[in-house]
């Protein structure tokens, strides 16, 4: 059986953390959602994406083919309903499709939009989704916990080092190779691991969930609450608070980071701070791309949201519900705007357009020090989202 997951309307309602991945290739929990459906299918999957990024997220077509949606996560319930579908019949919950089996010559003419025409329809009644950017940090914890069983199920954690103190009554798994010691580590409210070649500095203080991926390091004095993901490759310090961090992204030194999402490749300077909760307590609003407007989120809590390659310089401060583009640079004294464009350049004073050979080469340099290059898959992949958020830097002219 051939196994690919789609981009449905969900892809929009997740900018601008999906303008360089499909939805697929979101961390929730320790895992991606590709991740996770690999490990319950025990089988690799493909791509069916934007074309801009068909390049890098490739597509595969064989003779029998699993259209899956990329927004849900994988139920016990789900696959089995999943590997049941004959060829021609479409699975549906409620108002989402989520999967259609079909032959090699309507696989290469596939379109969510148009797939029911025809098919014959089977219905579940319940699916777990992700919808919206907040829904990432909001489902994080079930997220976390479902990823720990799956990941260290019959197998055994490394000792934990007697240098720590350990508090709760949850597990610790901490991969080969990683290094915790004298830190807290408070399993009262969840899970904690730690991945493979990881590290966790002297007096961290962290309560779970949380799970650390591999090659990344929790700073000293770090103080981390769940449920938090920082993913592979990434440094994490100062106080957190269920925050997810795709990967290859640093938050090296003090400052607040609450209620967020972080993509990769991104660079919080030191004493940066975000608002998690507006001062009249109100229901906090987000910059919709689908409405182009703040919409409400029925959230009282919700921090930053922030895309790829984007940065911000030190002491930045980030009001409640800010939405940050792809390879933005903030910085500056006071408070910048609630929605930042890709490629905006500023901070509280004002925004220029930042030039795209300055965003390559900053690109470029952070991704080499990390033996990836940017390649011209990588550069075509800003180039269009570029170009596809020029409307929101008009104002800046």
């Amino acid at each position: 059986m051939n196994y690919i997951l789609f981009d449905d309307k969900t892809w929009e309602q997740l900018l601008p953390l999906t303008y360089t991945r499909p939805v697929a290739e979101v961390r929730v929990g320790i895992l991606t959602i590709k991740e996770k459906w690999e490990k319950y299918l025990k089988a690799s999957c493909s791509y069916f994406t934007q074309e801009y990024l068909s390049q890098k997220f490739t597509l595969k077509i064989n003779s029998d083919n699993i259209f899956i949606n990329g927004s849900l996560i994988p139920t016990a319930e789900l696959i089995s309903e999943i590997n049941n579908l004959l060829v021609g019949q479409v699975l549906k919950c409620n108002d989402t499709i989520c999967a259609l089996r079909t032959d090699k010559i309507n696989a290469s003419k596939f379109d969510p939009n148009t797939c029911c025409q025809g098919n014959s329809i089977q219905t579940i009644t319940e699916c777990v989704k992700i919808n919206y950017c907040y829904d990432i940090f909001s489902m994080n914890g079930d997220a976390l916990e479902h990823d720990f069983k799956i990941l260290t199920k019959g197998r055994k954690s490394q000792a934990i080092s007697k240098t720590n103190q350990v508090l709760g009554n949850n597990d610790i798994f901490i991969e080969r190779g990683a290094s915790v010691e004298c830190s807290i580590l408070n399993t009262t409210n969840g899970s904690i691991y730690i991945g493979k070649n990881s590290q966790v500095m002297e007096n961290a203080a962290i309560r779970g969930p949380f799970s650390l991926g591999t090659e990344s390091i929790v700073k000293i004095g770090a103080k981390i609450y769940g449920p938090t993901t920082i993913g592979p490759y990434s440094k994490i310090g100062g106080e957190v608070n269920n925050v997810v961090m795709f990967g290859y992204s640093n938050k090296g030194h003090d400052g607040f980071l609450g209620n967020s999402v972080i993509g990769e490749w991104c660079n919080l300077g030191a004493d940066t701070n975000n608002s998690n909760l507006k001062n009249n307590y109100s229901e906090v609003k987000l910059w919709s791309y689908v409405e182009e407007r703040f919409v409400k989120t029925g959230l009282q809590f919700c921090g930053l949201i922030m895309g790829d390659h984007s940065k911000c310089g030190i002491n930045t401060m980030f009001n409640t519900g800010t939405v940050v583009g792809v390879s933005a640079n903030i910085f500056g004294d006071g408070f910048p705007r609630n929605f930042i464009p890709s490629y905006a350049w500023g901070g509280a004073s004002g925004f220029t357009e930042c030039k795209q050979d300055k965003a390559f080469e900053t690109a470029r340099l952070m991704m080499e020090r990390r033996n990836i290059p940017f390649d011209e898959i990588e550069q075509n992949i800003l180039s269009n989202v570029f170009k596809a958020t020029q409307k929101y830097r008009a104002s800046f002219k």
